[in-house]
């Protein structure tokens, strides 16, 4: 089973670099989006309703903004929107797909901002998400896809030592997702690829996606009872559109 997630910075700004033939080309079971910027009266036809694909959308309550969608083959058992906490879910960051012997949770994780201004609301949001993963995972294969805002260590970003007080490399985004990690979850790139140099987001500034100089903080997490179910991860640097690329997983099923 392939699972793909993506942060497309805008659902129709990247339907114009071919979002519906990448999706449809893609062999994916499951393709999660962060950044849509829509609600899905603002989507053509085309975008709501990829062949092949049932499509779920979490919006924020401001047009234009953030935003999450998973298009799948398989039909979900249930579909969750938010994780149950007012201020967080007006932001439409996180939709949920439970499955008979899994659950996915896509992850649009906030921006801690320019000089950490919302390094505290990003935490509280952190805590809280981690809180209802948790309670998924007692009864099955729990995956966390998106974009975590965060380079997790050294190997993930370009210019680590340039960036230890910026946003996405703080000591307080970075210490959070230790924890997050040692309590009982499995970053899946890491299990395969340990090369530095591997990253899914790159600055549009400098020329940076032609010289490499990125940051890894498009991640799969799994829950650790289920490690064995991984195949394989991988980073897909090919595919153009957005300043991310798309990051991928592939499970062994049952």
């Amino acid at each position: 089973m392939k699972l793909i997630s993506w942060n497309v910075n805008g659902l129709r700004a990247v339907a114009k670099a071919g979002f519906v033939d990448i999706v449809k080309g893609s062999g994916a079971d499951i393709f999660a989006v962060q950044e849509t910027r829509a609600w899905p009266d603002q989507l053509s036809d085309e975008l709501k309703d990829i062949p092949g694909y049932s499509s779920y959308f979490a919006q924020a309550k401001k047009k234009g903004y953030s935003g999450v969608a998973v298009y799948t083959k398989k039909k979900p058992l249930r579909v969750t929107t938010g994780i149950g906490v007012d201020h967080f879910d007006d932001e439409g960051r996180v939709l949920t797909l439970e499955f008979t012997d899994f659950s996915l949770t896509n992850v649009y994780f906030p921006n801690a901002q320019h000089g950490l201004k919302r390094i505290d609301y990003k935490i509280e949001f952190n805590n809280a998400l981690f809180e209802y993963v948790k309670q998924l995972a007692v009864n099955k294969t729990t995956i966390i896809c998106g974009d975590f805002n965060v380079a997790h260590k050294a190997i993930d970003l370009a210019n680590p030592k340039a960036n230890e007080t910026n946003p996405g490399y703080s000591i307080e985004e970075r210490s959070w997702m230790d924890r997050f990690i040692n309590a009982g979850w499995v970053d899946t790139f890491r299990v395969f690829n340990q090369e530095p140099g591997q990253y899914s987001w790159w600055s549009y500034r400098f020329n940076a996606r032609n010289k490499n100089i990125g940051w890894r903080i498009d991640y799969f997490i799994i829950d650790e009872n289920s490690k064995s179910r991984l195949h394989d991860a991988a980073i897909l640097t090919e595919v153009l559109g957005s300043d991310h690329c798309p990051v991928q997983v592939e499970l062994k099923t049952g």
